[in-house]
């Protein structure tokens, strides 16, 4: 069977960004509004549930078994994870991981597994400990049924390696109609790359972390005219499903609400493409945003658990954004919030590079936290 035909509808679930709550013990994943999220999600007829090994630092394995696995039949669902580069110092691991996946999900097999952010830094990891090789004689066993990757690099990359590897059946891309043409991101320039190969599809940050979730008056204003009750998330989601190549769009979760939102969009029953007149919205959004210089992070936390200080990137870049953007008092509540939650000040940073060298975006972070610095700190001081 052919990758995807299995699976109904183009919406995925992410279980990247899980909700949380507060307790006695600290804050955990909430179990039951993951069960009642993954619940919707079937039975609105979609089958896609994507993890991986590092995700809420192991736990989200956990939590597909728990919500998803022990809970529905295995016939009902499609479950997808990732084999990490960075975790893997001798071949050996591979194995250990893959048999740790199988026991933390229990799924007994993995309908699309993934070498995890192959990218420039980690495809020479996959290619000494014999990653594609280890990979394919899984799929022989039927352990994998479906083998791919997902990718952070250039086009230029990525058809080297579509090239060198035919035996992939699909790839994990990040798009969204504001990285579309992004010099870095390369969002459109690797898509028609996997088109160009007759690879499909699986797009994440379709949304950009949430970036495309709250968007600005006057930026999503296009958007407004159009259509006031659709939500900003839906117009991204919606973009990323009308290309044609693409077979599943993925969205981190984080409440039942946008779980709601995302199946209005992209259930089998409610998707609806793009017209010509909505894509020349989205071209005039794009232009709006981008009169304004922001950084590209998608808060996917790969920054985080090195950091020595132990600064939460994410959030201090979210707070630089809102500065460059509204030049008003926000930003400097937002840092507050940040600190309070436990992260260190911007000017706590080191400059030892960790944070860079795992960013798939390959942002300048240490300058950012310089600007942070300068912009909240010294205020403090």
């Amino acid at each position: 069977m052919a990758a995807f035909d299995e699976v109904q509808g183009k919406l995925g679930f992410g279980l990247m960004r899980l909700p949380k709550v507060e307790d006695a013990s600290g804050e955990r994943i909430d179990l039951g509004q993951v069960e009642r999220m993954v619940d919707a999600f079937l039975d609105a007829g979609l089958t896609y549930f994507d993890t991986a090994y590092v995700y809420h630092d192991g736990q989200s394995e956990c939590v597909a078994r728990k919500a998803l696995v022990e809970r529905h039949p295995r016939e009902a669902f499609t479950l997808a994870t990732k084999l990490p580069a960075w975790k893997l110092e001798k071949p050996e691991d591979m194995q250990r991981i893959f048999d740790e996946q199988l026991e933390r999900t229990g799924a007994g097999f993995f309908d699309y597994y993934l070498l995890h952010n192959v990218a420039d830094e980690h495809i020479g990891v996959y290619e000494r400990m014999g990653a594609w090789e280890w990979a394919q004689r899984l799929r022989d066993k039927g352990l994998i049924r479906h083998l791919g990757f997902s990718f952070h690099d250039t086009a230029d990359v990525l058809d080297r390696l579509l090239t060198e590897h035919p035996e992939v059946e699909f790839v994990q891309l990040q798009i969204n109609y504001l990285d579309w043409g992004h010099d870095v991101v390369q969002s459109g320039a690797c898509y028609e790359v996997a088109e160009r190969h007759g690879v499909p599809v699986v797009v994440m940050e379709p949304v950009k972390g949430g970036t495309l979730a709250k968007l600005p008056e006057d930026v999503a204003a296009p958007l407004t005219a159009l259509d006031a009750s659709a939500s900003q998330a839906s117009w991204a989601l919606r973009f990323a499903a009308s290309l044609s190549q693409v077979k599943m769009v993925l969205s981190g979760m984080s409440t039942e609400a946008q779980m709601a939102d995302n199946l209005a969009t992209l259930a089998p029953s409610a998707f609806k493409p793009l017209t010509q007149e909505e894509r020349d919205a989205l071209h005039e959004v794009v232009s709006r945003y981008t009169s304004v210089e922001t950084v590209g992070c998608t808060a996917c936390r790969y920054c985080t658990p090195g950091c020595p200080q132990g600064i939460d990137i994410p959030a201090i870049i979210s707070c630089v954004n809102n500065r460059r953007r509204y030049r008003d008092g926000r930003s400097e509540m937002a840092y507050q919030r940040a600190l309070t939650a436990g992260s260190a000040r911007a000017s706590a940073c080191v400059a030892c590079g960790q944070c860079e060298s795992a960013c798939p975006q390959h942002l300048p972070i240490i300058e950012v936290l310089k600007e942070a610095a300068e912009a909240f700190d010294t205020k403090e001081e």
